[in-house]
């Protein structure tokens, strides 16, 4: 799942006050479309953690039928402007369109689950933004160009994600990022990373991080840190793109992009994070430069 379908679902949500999500199994999409790169477990667990999905279901029809909307109370269903056909040519929405329940989306530019799999196999640098560190990342986009975005239409409140005053934005980050401060009496914790190819092993991570406290602070790293730590040609996905990602999950409070790669106590202060959070996985570079508490 990438930030084209999370955009997808943050449109379908400012439509309605609830979303329901049918996910399909891997079965009908191998029938339909082909194989899969996520198995169906792996997507129900990263569509429940979008923070505009209100539930999920398993397994839905890849022909979406009236009466599953019916069994759900869905009033209408939702897709982008591309069209969806079964193995047999024939459009998965038709039932839905002649009922008159049917709306359309724009589709997310510049994203594609085909795309990304062609980063994968030719491991291109092409895509690479070129922040040198993260103050270069921090002030690409002023404040003043923020406030302007943010205020063209409202979208529907999220309780969940907010971005720092002072960090870089574009239309889509500001409309990923509604979400509450930091209050005197949260348990502010900090957890960073690459955050590429955005996946369940991370909303995992980012669940345990976030149960440790009661506001989860999220460092993303400039695609010039990941390359010189990764090599070849990672990220797979571009700083911005990695953002938006990270920003969609549920359990994320505030992203700071184009995190410095050491901790360092002056973020830390600047933060009052209270807890930092890391992953077990073992690494052969100094990441940390204070003790974690």
């Amino acid at each position: 799942m990438h930030f084209g379908h999370a955009n997808a679902l943050r449109q379908a949500k400012l439509l309605g006050d609830y979303l329901v999500v049918g996910v399909h199994s891997d079965a009908e999409i191998l029938k339909h479309k082909g194989p899969t790169v996520m198995n169906e477990e792996e997507r129900y667990l990263a569509v429940a953690a979008c923070k505009w999905v209100d539930e999920v279901v398993k397994a839905a029809p890849y022909v979406t039928d009236l009466a599953v909307m019916e069994k759900y109370n869905c009033e209408f269903c939702v897709h982008g402007d591309d069209i969806v056909t079964n193995a047999d040519g024939i459009d998965t929405y038709h039932k839905i369109k002649e009922a008159g329940r049917f709306k359309t989306i724009p589709r997310t530019e510049g994203v594609s689950t085909t795309a990304l799999v062609g980063r994968m196999l030719l491991m291109t640098k092409d895509h690479h933004t070129k922040h040198e560190d993260e103050k270069t990342a921090m002030h690409e986009v002023f404040t003043k160009q923020i406030g302007e975005l943010a205020q063209g239409g409202t979208p529907k409140s999220s309780p969940y994600t907010g971005v720092s005053h002072f960090l870089p934005s574009s239309r889509k980050i500001v409309q990923f990022s509604e979400g509450r401060d930091p209050t005197p009496d949260d348990i502010i914790v900090y957890a960073d990373g690459g955050f590429d190819l955005f996946h369940v092993g991370h909303i995992d991570f980012l669940k345990q991080a976030k149960e440790l406290g009661t506001y989860l602070i999220v460092g993303v790293h400039t695609d010039k840190v990941i390359n010189e730590k990764k090599g070849w040609g990672y990220p797979l996905m571009n700083l911005h793109e990695r953002v938006l990602s990270v920003l969609s999950c549920k359990y994320v409070d505030e992203v700071i992009i184009g995190a410095p790669w050491s901790l360092t106590e002056q973020l830390i202060k600047n933060h009052n994070i209270k807890i930092v959070a890391h992953g077990t996985i073992s690494v052969s570079y100094t990441h940390l430069t204070l003790p974690t508490k």
